[in-house]
């Protein structure tokens, strides 16, 4: 055999190694990954970065106010002035108050949402031939309609106690008003003898009824909510015209006495124009 072929076959052989280490490594890899699942073979560095953008998102969604500071440092910065950076201190409290009503009001719905299972999974346990405290207990372990008032309820229907009572207890708290028709029902059925998965039957029905009243409307109020959020955006498009025009809007607002009493009466003016769209529109979900 010569030199060439010599060096040809040697390549050859490197190549074929080089293949079948190849290989093994991506057939260890899958091995790992159907053994111990993707998470186990990320890399540390991969891995720490997922964790600090999950902390990060995390700490993020619970201080979404916060975000009013850079804004604020972006216009102070633009505007050579300090008052925006002011006002986005002022207004970091008032959009903290804001979402958390509307994180209330979200929290009230889902409550409210999970007394409807509840209902739902006692006349599927009772119908399946439960007991009713029984029923009541899977249904409450089930669906975790009660938050912090299952275990007073879970409690009464396990030991025999007076569960209208706590159920009727437990409807005190925001959005699970739901829950008195649940004692109503089973006190009639304890005391007058009468079918408890009948009436919590009809009792979900009911509430079923009025939480698609609910949502349909919400759905007719979206008009009138888009109608708010155009009109509190107009300002701000207003003021970025006039900068895309080279009008220069900041400078005069921040930098002139004339500009100065437009803000804070432009200012006052929105902010009452949006409290009383506002609650136009609430009105209209209360009624």
């Amino acid at each position: 055999m010569g030199a060439p072929e010599a060096v040809r076959a040697a390549a050859l052989c490197a190549g074929a190694a080089a293949g079948l280490v190849v290989a093994g490594r991506s057939q260890g890899r899958r091995r790992a990954r159907v053994l111990f699942g993707p998470a186990r073979v990320q890399s540390p560095l991969r891995e720490g970065w997922a964790n600090g953008r999950i902390r990060s998102g995390t700490w993020l969604r619970g201080r979404r106010e916060l975000l009013c500071l850079p804004v604020a440092l972006v216009l102070a910065v633009l505007g050579e002035s300090v008052l925006p950076l002011i006002a986005g201190v002022v207004a970091a409290p008032v959009v903290r108050r804001w979402l958390g009503r509307r994180e209330s009001r979200k929290e009230r719905e889902r409550r409210a949402d999970a007394v409807v299972d509840l209902c739902g999974a006692v006349v599927g346990e009772l119908r399946a031939g439960h007991e009713p405290g029984q029923a009541l207990l899977v249904a409450v372990h089930a669906t975790g309609a009660l938050g912090a008032a299952g275990p007073g309820v879970s409690a009464a229907a396990r030991f025999g106690g007076d569960v209208p009572r706590a159920l009727g207890q437990a409807s005190g708290e925001p959005g699970l008003e739901g829950l008195a028709g649940v004692a109503a029902c089973w006190r009639v059925a304890v005391d007058g003898g009468a079918g408890l998965a009948a009436g919590l039957d009809r009792l979900e029905g009911a509430l079923r009824a009025e939480r698609r009243q609910r949502e349909e409307l919400r759905a007719q109020l979206a008009g009138p909510w888009s109608t708010v959020v155009v009109l509190a955006l107009l300002p701000v498009l207003g003021v970025g015209l006039g900068s895309a025009l080279g009008a220069d809007p900041l400078a005069v607002l921040l930098h002139s006495p004339v500009g100065l009493g437009c803000l804070v009466v432009g200012t006052s003016l929105e902010a009452a124009g949006l409290v009383w769209a506002t609650r136009v529109v609430r009105k209209g979900e209360t009624a």
